[in-house]
């Protein structure tokens, strides 16, 4: 078994706090993915999954927004309640991802070297939309994060990532936990005059 470099044992042990916190419905999800993102980019950069680092990219920004988003409910009475994301927003998510990952995919194979680009690229876009979905709150997420970590799992045990596989196995775990608690929270997330939900910190 390969041994895991001390910049993976890094990514993995604060990408497993950040995720954690996100099933959690904490916060500080956010600035812990920040940093993760970072030691993962520079990760897969070296393992030559560029979909996967370039998705680092995408994550660090999109949790400076959804840091912001989080803290700001648009009922004004507190932070953003957990609510469900309609159907036909969702079926768009999924038709589109499934179309955009075969479009980068073939982008992938004609100009990089990548080593396995349609499972690469399938976990990068399906990321995108769930990232998207986690930044609203909204509780459709845990589902497609469950897509891509059944995809990650076998790619980066592929690259002889087997650290990284064991954390996306933790992953999936995590998002099944997350959709329970988050299925709760979104039965009484709060309307137009109601008080907010807690939320753990």
């Amino acid at each position: 078994m390969p041994e895991l470099n001390p910049l993976e044992v890094a990514a993995i042990a604060v990408n497993a706090a950040s995720v954690w916190l996100a099933a959690r419905n904490s916060v500080h999800t956010w600035w812990t993915g920040i940093i993760g993102g970072a030691l993962f980019a520079a990760l897969f950069h070296g393992a030559r999954l560029y979909a996967d680092a370039l998705l680092q990219g995408f994550f660090i920004v999109t949790s400076v927004v959804g840091w912001r988003r989080w803290l700001r409910d648009p009922l004004g009475a507190g932070e953003r309640p957990v609510t469900r994301a309609p159907a036909r927003l969702l079926l768009l998510c999924a038709v589109g991802g499934v179309l955009v990952t075969y479009g980068w995919a073939a982008v992938m194979r004609a100009t990089t070297d990548a080593l396995a680009p349609l499972p690469d690229s399938a976990v990068l876009v399906f990321s995108v939309l769930a990232q998207l979905l986690l930044m609203e709150r909204r509780l459709e997420t845990w589902p497609f994060w469950l897509v891509v970590n059944t995809i990650s799992v076998p790619l980066y045990l592929s690259q002889g990532l087997v650290g990284t596989a064991a954390l996306y196995v933790a992953f999936w775990i995590n998002a099944a936990y997350g959709w329970r608690v988050w299925c709760r929270l979104a039965q009484t997330a709060p309307r137009h005059g109601d008080t907010p939900q807690q939320v753990p910190r």
